[in-house]
């Protein structure tokens, strides 16, 4: 459901939402090389732009392409671009605890003293590691930064698939919010009903009449594309029948084809479909 995201990375309705909620859980963290560069380009080209000077000419000023503009242009807050970095477990990890206090108590500590200080309470790596992980920011926060798309990933993850910490995340920002509250509510009724069985259909139609009287309209051209194609749909929902196969064969069809690197007719095709 691609309108999951659309809500959680805007909603003009309410300013900015996402921000404020996702703001709760984000651990503070000093605004790095990129964030600024980041933040200096939205602030260019929105200056731009609110002199009236065009997209195409913004880009050739700016030195950036087209595509670039557009996504600054499209963003009414540099926040939005923010990226959730993405870490890898390290041998720092068990220490992050005393390398926070003693960094909160003295900022201005060496590096090289709190690589002795960990190594005596048994760490294995070396200091450039250690070096990393401090200037990467990893030691002040207890978790990556959370993203609209991330949070997104998970409300349409099922929640059995979902690990702890995942499952804490979830339950602390839907408990901050209640048109998320909503949101993860309808999400996981519109889940119920992707096991065919009979009465989906019944149920599809109770599920639609809530979404359009929800204050979600993000979820209303969902419902209004479901309406477009209701038939097959219902089919879809109700039915065991699945198209699986036919999609399978179009694959293989598709694989045999780019071995060939479109250099063989329609026989030699035909040969090695009909004749493995």
């Amino acid at each position: 459901m691609a309108s999951v995201g659309e809500f959680l990375r805007q909603d003009p309705r309410r300013g900015s939402l996402p921000q404020r909620l996702l703001a709760t859980v984000n651990p503070p963290r000093p605004a790095g090389v990129h964030e600024r560069t980041t933040r200096e380009r939205w602030e260019q080209i929105h200056d731009l732009l609110g002199k009236g000077v065009g997209l195409l000419e913004c880009a050739r000023r700016l030195n950036l392409s087209l595509n670039t503009v557009k996504r600054y242009a499209r963003t009414h807050k540099p926040e939005a671009l923010r990226r959730a970095p993405r870490y890898r477990p390290t041998l720092v990890d068990p220490y992050r605890d005393h390398l926070r206090e003693r960094r909160a108590t003295d900022p201005a500590v060496p590096v090289q003293q709190l690589f002795r200080e960990i190594k005596e309470r048994g760490y294995t790596g070396s200091l450039n590691l250690l070096y990393r992980y401090i200037t990467q920011g990893r030691a002040e926060g207890d978790r990556p930064v959370t993203t609209p798309r991330r949070l997104a990933r998970l409300l349409l993850t099922h929640p059995g698939r979902l690990r702890d910490g995942d499952t804490r995340l979830v339950r602390e920002l839907i408990a901050a919010c209640p048109e998320l509250t909503e949101l993860a509510h309808l999400v996981r009724d519109f889940a119920a009903l992707l096991a065919p069985a009979e009465g989906n259909d019944d149920k599809l139609t109770t599920w639609i009449t809530t979404i359009r009287a929800a204050d979600l309209p993000h979820l209303h051209g969902f419902a209004n594309g479901i309406e477009l194609d209701r038939a097959a749909v219902n089919a879809a929902l109700t039915l065991p029948h699945h198209n699986g196969r036919t999609e399978g064969v179009n694959t293989r069809t598709k694989r045999i084809m780019r071995q060939m690197h479109g250099r063989a007719g329609f026989d030699l095709l035909r040969h090695r479909i009909l004749l493995p």
